[in-house]
């Protein structure tokens, strides 16, 4: 299964940098996950929050290898616990599907956005697969990094049963 983090931003701090680096390389060769950084909107006054949000999603969409199924990472997703990531991370595994985590810029995502079937296509696909919430606090978008890292690192550990993670 191949699993790519697609964020914006790239110019990260070095604890972000190593942090993410040190939970994706304890990631089983069967499990390869890539980080892909999409280059933030620049900012100005002349433009609205909308229209770089729509901009930045648009990105982060072409971005998506074709086929991968979809997690947005949304504050107003789903709450699920690790145990229950570690299900879906399994069901996609037998289901054979490579799958795209999406994090957005500080401004989120614009869910309106059509999403190619595959490059330049007219047709569209359906998206979110999945709208997943990491917590109900708010994290900086460097943190989110880390944090999901880790989770589908802890998320593995529990379903082959590594000491990783206890309950």
């Amino acid at each position: 299964m191949q699993i790519s983090i697609i964020a914006i931003g790239n110019k990260m701090p070095a604890w972000v940098v190593e942090n993410c680096a040190d939970y994706l390389r304890r990631m089983p060769s069967e499990l390869s996950v890539n980080l892909i950084e999409v280059a933030a909107e620049k900012r100005s006054k002349n433009q609205s929050t909308e229209a770089i949000r729509r901009r930045e999603t648009q990105r982060l969409l072409q971005a998506v290898p074709q086929a991968n199924t979809i997690v947005a990472l949304d504050e107003r997703g789903q709450s699920v616990t690790t145990d229950g990531l570690s299900k879906k991370m399994d069901h996609w595994q037998m289901e054979g599907r490579d799958v795209s985590f999406l994090i957005g810029g500080p401004d989120g995502l614009d869910f309106s956005v059509a999403a190619l079937e595959k490059p330049n296509s007219t047709k569209t696909r359906h998206w979110p697969d999945w709208r997943w919430s990491l917590s109900g606090l708010t994290f900086t978008h460097p943190m989110v990094r880390v944090i999901l890292a880790e989770q589908l690192y802890r998320a593995w550990s529990i379903s082959v049963g590594h000491p990783y993670h206890r309950d």
